[in-house]
């Protein structure tokens, strides 16, 4: 019995050390540099497409006809920037390019001074059917865009805003509005109450509530809205297929028309593709840090 209660206490009192399971195993090892080296391999993997697209826009096209664009690391006398120089030349590619900022800025920015307005108002002012009104905002995310392409080409075509940059960004606004109100409600009404309550003493109205103490704290959020809203209508190409100018078509429409029309003018295609794509990542990586910590934001309270 002594022996036994001794041995029990002995074992007792040895610490244990839990076996840790296969997976914590393999995520442990994971963390070390193998890992960090796959994912800078995968990182260049991943960017291999736009390398080759810069690449192949600072060919010739009888080099890009001739090999590809890995080519370059062997023979960079291929080099030119020649390809940018017919680009500003060529005025259907310069005008895209206009008609794209034309409508891709104003759209941009409705959608967040309405939104935001909006989900101020639906996260702290009181309004009859307010939760009513919100709930209909909601639906309307679930609404595709192919739905309405029919019935609001009708609609323009009667008020006469049909082929028109107008009609381009009123159907960008409208669609990007849902989203906007949704995402900015729910990160304002995370503000602490007594903040807007402190602000309501000093007599603050609600203009001023908003302008100054809501939309400084709620730079993050808007910032991210409008990379998301710049870079939807930036890169989108339905809308403006069927309810741009056909004179002045936003710059995916007007690559796509010239491969179509031309098939063999790569020289044209490979920069003015580049230079379609380089915008908005620029734009969202001037905005990076705002991005992220909207993305971020409410993830911990």
């Amino acid at each position: 019995m002594t022996t036994a209660s001794t041995t029990s206490t002995t074992a007792g009192n040895v610490p244990v050390k839990a076996e840790r399971s296969l997976g914590a195993r393999l995520a442990a090892r994971a963390g070390g540099g193998a890992m960090r080296i796959f994912l800078v391999l995968v990182g260049l993997f991943w960017l291999m497409p736009t390398i080759g697209l810069l690449l192949s826009s600072l060919r010739g096209a009888d080099d890009i006809a001739a090999t590809g664009w890995w080519k370059v690391f062997t023979a960079p006398s291929q080099l030119t920037f020649d390809n940018y120089s017919r680009l500003l030349d060529n005025p259907t590619i310069t005008h895209s390019l206009l008609s794209t900022v034309m409508i891709t800025v104003p759209a941009t920015l409705l959608v967040v001074v309405i939104g935001s307005l909006a989900g101020y108002a639906f996260a702290w002012m009181e309004f009859p059917g307010r939760d009513w009104w919100f709930l209909v905002v909601v639906g309307l995310l679930v609404v595709p865009v192919q739905v309405a392409l029919v019935p609001v080409s009708k609609l323009f075509g009667a008020v006469g805003i049909f082929e028109t940059t107008f009609g381009v960004v009123i159907f960008h606004t409208a669609f990007g509005l849902p989203f906007a109100i949704f995402l900015l409600r729910n990160f304002f009404a995370e503000i602490p109450r007594e903040l807007l309550e402190a602000a309501r003493l000093d007599g603050a109205g609600e203009i001023r509530l908003f302008t100054r103490v809501v939309m400084p704290l709620g730079g993050p959020a808007i910032a991210s809205l409008g990379i998301f809203q710049f870079l939807w209508v930036w890169n989108d190409m339905l809308v403006a297929l069927i309810f741009a100018d056909s004179d002045s078509p936003p710059i995916t429409v007007a690559l796509q028309q010239q491969v179509r029309q031309f098939g063999n003018n790569i020289d044209v295609l490979a920069p003015g593709a580049f230079v379609s794509m380089v915008i908005p990542l620029a734009v969202f990586f001037a905005f990076q840090r705002q991005f992220v910590s909207g993305v971020m934001a409410g993830a911990v309270k």
